[in-house]
């Protein structure tokens, strides 16, 4: 017999009783929950729908790095990027995140440059409803594939900031920003789409697919009304 707090226990049933008491745990529903709501909340943010072309001078670093965090195109085609190299799985899931701000500093380089791109608010419009479609019909196609689309999507997002990036007042800091941003927003990206793969079979991961799908179709009337 074991005494412990003016009890008696034969031996072995206090382990087995400390053993058998249950554990506090945070509802894995409550964590989705709360990631999808900031994501839906950010993507709402009030902003002009041609947020990709910068109008007049700007900042530094500051600048740059906020830039992605306030313009919902940008934000959408960057977090969809990272949602379904998620949902993909395998390479992809830091191969489509790592090509993207690669390829979007050479368009970057191109607009500064002052080489014609056409359609280029068009293709920022397609990048988030073809990433959004793609996510919501749980696409996976051969990783060059992905890849190609991926590359000319951040093409016309790095060209859009290129064009203008010599009018801030510090070109490079706020490139450094907003790659940076980029960066980030792909995490984020990777993260959610790591929560919401399993549960109902991907259906939530699906979902919000078809959400940023929609906001692409907004921006791309306006687009596409303007050519």
């Amino acid at each position: 017999m074991v005494a412990f707090g003016g009890r008696r226990y034969a031996r072995g049933s206090f382990a087995a009783t400390t053993a058998e008491r249950p554990v506090m745990r945070f509802a894995p529903k409550a964590r989705r929950f709360a990631i999808v709501s900031a994501v839906l909340g950010i993507s709402l943010l009030p902003e002009p729908a041609a947020a990709h072309i910068i109008q007049g001078a700007q900042g530094g670093f500051g600048s740059g790095f906020a830039h992605p965090l306030t313009g919902p195109d940008h934000f959408l085609a960057m977090f969809a990027v990272g949602l379904w190299g998620a949902q993909m799985g395998g390479r992809q899931v830091w191969t489509l995140p790592v090509t993207f701000p690669l390829i979007m500093v050479v368009g970057g380089i191109i607009g500064m440059a002052g080489l014609p791109l056409p359609a280029v608010e068009i293709g920022i419009a397609l990048s988030i409803m073809a990433l959004g479609l793609a996510i919501a019909l749980a696409w996976r196609p051969a990783e060059w594939v992905a890849l190609a689309l991926i590359a000319y999507f951040a093409l016309c997002h790095g060209y859009a900031h290129g064009a203008e990036l010599p009018l801030s007042a510090d070109p490079a800091d706020y490139a450094i920003g907003f790659v940076l941003a980029t960066g980030m927003i792909h995490l984020f990206g990777i993260g959610v789409g790591l929560g919401l793969n399993k549960p109902v079979g991907g259906r939530l991961a699906r979902g919000l697919g078809a959400l940023i799908g929609l906001g692409g179709i907004y921006f791309l009337v306006p687009a596409l009304l303007a050519a």
